[in-house]
């Protein structure tokens, strides 16, 4: 079982923090890091039932309290069983701890790709969310985080991946059947669209 939990001590009311994630995926979310990261798209308002994800991560709300909890129960990457959140914990009047936990099982390659390629970039996502959301509540970030040099070798392939596609024409495209396509769209260009600013529009069917 992985256990991977992310917080921050912030000195504001719980319900101000509670603002914060109540507008996550929405055009006024101070939450997200869409700055430098793929954004959170849900297919409606933050809801129970509420399907999405950002780059290759696909989930649907599973539970939401406002301005307490949201969880969201992953359907992809395949091998990825179980859940992420956040939670809003009263410390006191004007202390609130605002944490990320991320708890799952791995299956068959998820057992690799989780802690060599997933992880790097989970965690590097979660903290710069955490710096953005006290930046949004004026709370100083002393010692702001800093990607280590395997993310920046991620990303830096996932944008090279991204060019290469992108430069490809429609004709060219289109000698290709959808089987073959599907299997062009393999777990590595899946995993390096987590480390890119640019997303594919949100299905109804997401």
């Amino acid at each position: 079982m992985i256990q991977n939990v992310h917080e921050r001590r912030l000195p504001v009311s719980p319900e101000a923090g509670g603002r914060l994630l109540d507008a996550l995926a929405s055009p006024s979310d101070e939450l997200w890091p869409t700055e430098q990261w793929p954004a959170m798209r849900l297919d409606r308002p933050l809801s129970v039932g509420a399907r999405g994800g950002h780059g290759p991560i696909r989930y649907h709300v599973e539970h939401y309290v406002p301005g307490q909890l949201v969880r969201f129960r992953f359907k992809a990457p395949a091998g990825f069983d179980g859940y992420h959140e956040y939670l809003i914990l009263r410390v006191a009047e004007a202390a609130t701890v605002l944490r990320h936990s991320l708890l799952m099982q791995t299956i068959g390659p998820a057992r690799v790709s989780w802690p060599l390629l997933y992880r790097p970039l989970h965690d590097a996502l979660i903290e710069d969310s955490l710096d953005k959301a006290s930046r949004s509540l004026r709370v100083e970030v002393p010692e702001p985080h800093r990607w280590s040099w395997r993310v920046r070798c991620l990303r830096a392939v996932a944008r090279g991946a991204q060019r290469r596609r992108s430069k490809r024409s429609e004709p060219e495209r289109a000698t290709h059947t959808p089987a073959k396509r599907a299997r062009r769209c393999d777990v590595s260009y899946r995993l390096l669209t987590y480390g890119s600013c640019r997303a594919r529009p949100l299905s109804r069917s997401a």
